[in-house]
């Protein structure tokens, strides 16, 4: 039998692959892979297609046993991964055989990894996807011990490497100011860029809850009608503290979106754990400070007769 038999879990193992676009309409998301980034580079390292599914694994603690002879490989977070006892490298081809175990530990930096087996994980597919959306409870269900998943067909030609480079730790996320940004005065548009931001507990697929040491003050305090969410979309409720939307965010939302995330930091941030620190700085700057004011106040002098 193709399968893998999941032994073990961890905290949190779905399937993702790169999601489901296209349905916002009626009201699904995307969903995905939230670190598409080491999504991508799982399957590049097995020959599979980009959109063939993986097991995204949330701190570690996966368990599961090979039903065939496979060819796997772990990328994301900075974990031990082993098969039968013995340590393996990350983000590199690894031969797994008929009756062997992998296991990855929780790991020392980063949140989730990703595991890609040649041929790609076939579970049923819903809307065009096969990912798991925690939010709107779409796609296959969480795994959970004694799950035989069936390995598929979503094979491409060999890549010309085995192994691949792991990304850098990276705390900086660049961002793009709007599309809310005057419903905030110039102090909470400054802060955003000036002040550390921590991980709270409260962060998942939808989204990560930061908290700053002074919030983000409202210039305008109208009512918002609900409108279209993006990913990466930097959303702040009435505290002042952002929430940063990740794969799973909700279509729409009522609250402000003062800045968005660039499209390639996000699988940054999906990396990001609880008690991390983070800074945002202009997408088109190098400086992560922001002085709009005396930048404003300088125009305004020049304007002077």
């Amino acid at each position: 039998m193709r399968a893998l038999t999941v032994l073990r879990t961890g905290p949190l193992c779905t399937v993702q692959d790169r999601g489901r676009p296209g349905h916002a309409s009626i009201g699904v998301g995307r969903s995905g892979a939230a670190d598409l980034l080491a999504h991508d580079a799982a399957n590049r390292l097995v020959g599979n297609d980009s959109h063939a599914a993986t097991l995204e694994v949330t701190l570690g603690g996966l368990k599961l046993r090979a039903e065939f002879d496979a060819l796997v490989a772990v990328t994301g977070a900075h974990v031990a991964c082993r098969i039968d006892g013995t340590e393996q490298g990350l983000y590199s081809t690894l031969a797994i055989r008929a009756g062997q175990e992998l296991e990855l530990s929780a790991p020392t930096w980063g949140l989730r990894s990703y595991l890609a087996v040649r041929g790609g994980i076939d579970v049923p597919v819903v809307l065009g996807s096969r990912s798991t959306d925690t939010m709107s409870g779409i796609g296959p269900s969480a795994l959970s011990p004694g799950t035989a998943l069936p390995v598929g067909n979503d094979r491409l030609c060999w890549p010309a490497a085995d192994f691949g480079v792991p990304p850098t730790i990276r705390e900086t996320l660049h961002i793009t100011f709007g599309p809310r940004e005057d419903w905030f005065t110039e102090r909470a548009r400054e802060l955003l860029v000036q002040q550390p931001w921590t991980v709270t507990q409260d962060s998942d697929r939808v989204g990560i809850r930061l908290d700053g040491t002074e919030p983000l003050s409202r210039a305008r305090d109208d009512e918002l009608s609900s409108e279209g969410m993006v990913l990466g979309a930097l959303q702040v409720p009435p505290s002042g503290q952002p929430v940063l939307f990740l794969a799973d965010h909700p279509v729409t939302g009522g609250y402000p979106v003062i800045a968005v995330v660039a499209a390639a930091d996000v699988s940054a941030a999906a990396q990001l754990t609880p008690g991390s620190a983070l800074r945002f700085c202009l997408h088109d700057s190098t400086d992560i400070h922001l002085d709009a004011g005396a930048a404003r106040k300088s125009n305004s002098d020049t304007a002077r007769p």
